[in-house]
């Protein structure tokens, strides 16, 4: 993946963005210690499994959580804080956007258009294909076009996040990996990285990955089944 100041994002409900957001946050943590770190929940529309929930690892890890007003209670429409910001403002921040609610979620982000035209960012689209709309190439292609519409951005690559949670095979993984090169040689835009829960592949099992760059996760969020 590129050095981009900013991380953003992106995907489909089931996708694991915010899995996926948490573990960034804490990538860039753990290799560049004395940065200046944030995680933004810009999750406006889905109250279930936002990265918010990862609020003690964050604090534990220095990481500065900006979260939608009300997120955690029980109001229905959580409001973007201004506090998300501050990534624009003082340079001297690396972060992680985590945006859900698929395409109009991303609505958030051509709001955002000027700051982020200026801004040191690209924009990443998780895509787990055991989920229903990404589980053959042309629903990921439509997904991906529509996000790009809303969200008035260009995919700069996939995430390869492929799972079903505990039951996860090394399998899926790879599948899930052939898949998503199938979809990129059709469109251009690049498979970036693949990410691996703890335990679930062993060393020899990894070395098949073809992405550029495996991230291996912790679980940060609790899932229901």
């Amino acid at each position: 993946m590129k050095d981009n100041r900013l991380k953003i994002i992106i995907g489909a409900y089931g996708s694991g963005k915010s899995e996926i957001s948490v573990n960034l946050a804490l990538k860039m943590r753990k290799e560049n210690p004395s940065d200046k770190v944030l995680l933004a929940d810009l999750d406006i529309v889905n109250p279930f499994y936002r990265s918010s929930d990862a609020n003690k690892v964050l604090e534990e890890n220095d990481i500065r959580l900006i979260s939608p007003m009300y997120a955690n209670s029980n109001v229905d429409a959580p409001v973007l804080s201004g506090e998300v910001y501050v990534i624009f403002d003082d340079d001297s921040y690396r972060g992680v956007f985590d945006i859900g609610g698929e395409d109009m979620g991303a609505t958030i982000l051509g709001s955002m258009k000027t700051r982020l035209d200026n801004t040191d960012a690209e924009l990443i689209m998780a895509v787990n294909t055991r989920r229903p709309f990404t589980s053959t190439a042309d629903e990921i292609i439509i997904m991906a076009s529509e996000l790009q519409e809303a969200s008035k951005m260009k995919i700069t690559g996939f995430i390869n996040n492929t799972n079903i949670l505990e039951q996860t095979t090394p399998s899926d993984i790879l599948e899930g990996e052939k898949l998503l090169l199938e979809v990129s040689q059709k469109t251009g835009i690049p498979l970036v990285m693949t990410t691996v829960m703890e335990g679930v592949m062993s060393k020899e099992e990894i070395s098949q990955i073809k992405a550029p760059e495996v991230m291996q996760m912790r679980r940060t969020i609790n899932y229901a089944y």
